[in-house]
């Protein structure tokens, strides 16, 4: 079986990060899919999709700290919009990630979250979430 939903994210700054966890598990429970791998992705070349802690803010803010540093926003970039820096940091995070299902759930890490990674916002994004399994 194979399911395909998007879901639609608000940002509200240039650079943050959304946990779409909750949104993703109530998609996978709507499909009563047990066993099988979940594809989320962003739809943009802009933002970017990540697992990672969910407990502790400040790695949020390290995130895009670093981010920043390795890719300034500002850097003789020959794209005239202005968000070079975004297309960059949307490329080295990734847009999408392959998530295992089992008992009928997203497998993660006790402390993990799956996060929708907002580059160049504010904005409202689409994210499309993909279930293959039975």
């Amino acid at each position: 079986m194979i399911s395909y939903k998007e879901i639609t994210i608000k940002s509200t700054a240039r650079c943050h990060w959304i946990d779409i966890t909750g949104f993703v598990n109530d998609i996978l429970r709507d499909t009563k899919i047990s066993k099988g791998i979940c594809c989320v992705s962003s739809m943009h070349t802009t933002a970017g999709i990540t697992i990672n802690e969910n407990a502790d803010p400040d790695v949020e803010h390290d995130f895009f700290r670093k981010l920043a540093l390795m890719v300034p926003p500002e850097n003789g970039y020959r794209h005239t919009e202005g968000n070079s820096d975004s297309h960059i940091k949307a490329s080295l995070v990734g847009l999408s990630v392959q998530v295992p299902i089992h008992n009928d759930q997203c497998v993660l890490g006790t402390w993990q979250a799956i996060y929708f990674c907002e580059f160049d916002g504010p904005r409202s994004r689409k994210v499309s979430v993909t279930i293959i399994g039975e």
